[in-house]
């Protein structure tokens, strides 16, 4: 399984001979601008929310990939409506898809979609990709509904929001590790802007000192799971 990062909260994910792209956001990110999205190849693309940040390459990357495209109802209906064809609306629950399992779990954070349409409640994902449980919070507080997850789940790797002000910080981060009972962090939503900034070594020490990685990859970076 692979993975490739392109910046806030937009990855690839390579497994099951799929490829699975979650919340494009990608040419209006300064720090993301060696990656060349015309050759981005996706099957699935997941949107966690309609906040721009999340969805400002969406359509285009849906309409060049000709990806089937999942988000919650409120936000599919707008995909729907920018001439999208493919889409997959969900709620909140455990959905089959043709990859198999996907869970969709709630998020504390706030949504609306570009135009400032309501855009639902905004969600994470847990997929079964390889014989591996991958969690993606989207972005979130931190919350007690995460200790559920440890239930349900045996979790390989989680990514996690952990840049603050607008989602759970470092130190929330490291709780919710706990919380999902989840050794392998992938780090999302720093650095894009100066309200989420972090310093990488005090963040990648301060999971070290819970005995949990987290994992920072270069934007562009692919790295294996």
């Amino acid at each position: 399984m692979k993975y490739t990062y392109y910046g806030q909260s937009c990855f690839l994910i390579e497994a099951d001979g799929k490829k699975f792209l979650f919340d494009p956001f990608i040419k209006s990110n300064p720090l993301a601008k060696d990656v060349d999205t015309s050759k981005i190849e996706a099957d699935y693309i997941l949107v966690s929310h309609g906040h721009g940040d999340h969805v400002a390459d969406l359509v285009e990357l849906a309409k060049q990939t000709d990806a089937q495209v999942i988000a919650v109802v409120e936000v599919a209906k707008w995909i729907k409506e920018q001439g999208v064809e493919k889409v997959t609306d969900i709620n909140f629950g455990t959905q089959t898809m043709p990859f198999g399992k996907l869970r969709t779990v709630w998020a504390v954070h706030s949504s609306s979609n570009p135009d400032g349409s309501y855009g639902g409640n905004p969600a994470g994902f847990v997929l079964g990709l390889e014989g591996k449980q991958i969690y993606f919070a989207g972005d979130t507080a931190l919350t007690s509904e995460m200790k559920l997850l440890a239930e349900l789940h045996h979790l390989d790797y989680a990514i996690l929001p952990i840049g603050g002000h607008y989602t759970m910080d470092v130190d929330d981060a490291v709780i919710a590790a706990k919380y999902i009972n989840c050794d392998q962090i992938i780090g999302v939503h720093y650095n894009t802007f100066p309200p989420i900034s972090i310093n990488e070594e005090d963040a990648i020490a301060k999971f070290k000192r819970e005995d949990k990685t987290l994992l920072l990859p270069k934007i562009g970076e692919t790295i294996s799971l």
